[in-house]
């Protein structure tokens, strides 16, 4: 009976999350569409030859925002963890004063902070090219990686390393072998919003990058707002679904892999803890 529950509370809530991406998918592939008609009279993929065409750089735009994505989550992931780990485990003094600080950039209105950050970008040099948007992106993403990566280092024994390093390892074979593997989860968790909020920044791309750097959310709002093309605009919002979809599913098969390691590795653990003990 619980087992029937759960499946079908499961079931309503991905029926629930799926109901809204219907209309983009039937639209995405509708030929010819004409009131009062409640399905497409044909179906068609020219829409999306025409999405594939150089000229509407839905390609450019794609390819430049998993660019951005993945440089701003592999540089905020790394960032994130080191504040983290100074904040956690070596407690500095106004430690909470440093997380504020951190934190700040989700806790001013967006608006202001894109107009305040456009400006220095501005002086500095670095807007309307890609290099300026990455630095841009990691503004909101870094408070995300720090609170993420505090949790993961709130369960996290350093004397972990201590011992390995006692016992002849070298700092980078703990990095390898202890840290990360233990930081695995949080490390995860942390790339993948660092991605999310990279992925779907519009705001602080528009101000920085000037309309020279075009990202798919770009493209996706002009294309919704001025085009009228309802077909072109379910397949610019497709591609723009389709990553983070994926990143779940990917990510969420990371975990399992890891959480079945690490059950493995524990009785391994118990049984070779005990062993001495009886032979004592």
């Amino acid at each position: 009976m619980r087992r029937a529950l759960h499946s079908a509370g499961f079931a309503l809530l991905t029926l629930w999350i799926a109901a809204p991406l219907l209309p983009l998918l039937i639209w995405a592939f509708a030929g010819r569409w004409v009131y009062p008609a409640l399905v497409p009279q044909d179906f068609t993929l020219r829409t999306w030859d025409q999405a594939a065409a150089p000229q509407q750089q839905v390609i450019a735009a794609t390819g430049t925002s998993l660019g951005l994505a993945l440089t701003t989550a592999m540089t905020a992931t790394a960032l994130g963890a080191m504040a983290a780990r100074g904040l956690v485990l070596y407690r500095p003094p106004a430690a909470g004063l440093v997380r504020l600080l951190l934190l700040a950039p989700v806790l001013v209105p967006p608006f202001a902070l894109a107009v305040g950050v456009q400006e220095v970008f501005v002086r500095a040099g670095l807007s309307d090219q890609p290099a300026g948007v990455a630095l841009v992106h990691l503004v909101p993403a870094l408070p995300y990686t720090v609170l993420v990566m505090i949790g993961g280092y709130a369960t996290y024994d350093v004397r972990m390393e201590q011992t390995a390093r006692t016992l002849g390892a070298s700092r980078s074979a703990v990095l390898r072998h202890v840290t990360l593997p233990a930081l695995a989860p949080a490390l995860l968790a942390s790339a993948t919003l660092a991605f999310l909020v990279s992925w779907s920044e519009y705001l602080m791309t528009v101000l920085v990058g000037g309309g020279v750097v075009t990202t798919l959310p770009l493209l996706l709002f002009s294309t919704a707002a001025g085009s009228g093309n309802q077909a072109l605009t379910a397949v610019l919002g497709i591609l723009t679904v389709a990553p983070p979809i994926l990143l779940f599913g990917v990510g969420a098969a990371l975990l399992r892999r890891h959480r079945a390691a690490w059950a493995d590795a524990e009785p391994a653990s118990s049984s070779s803890s005990a062993a001495p003990g009886i032979e004592r």
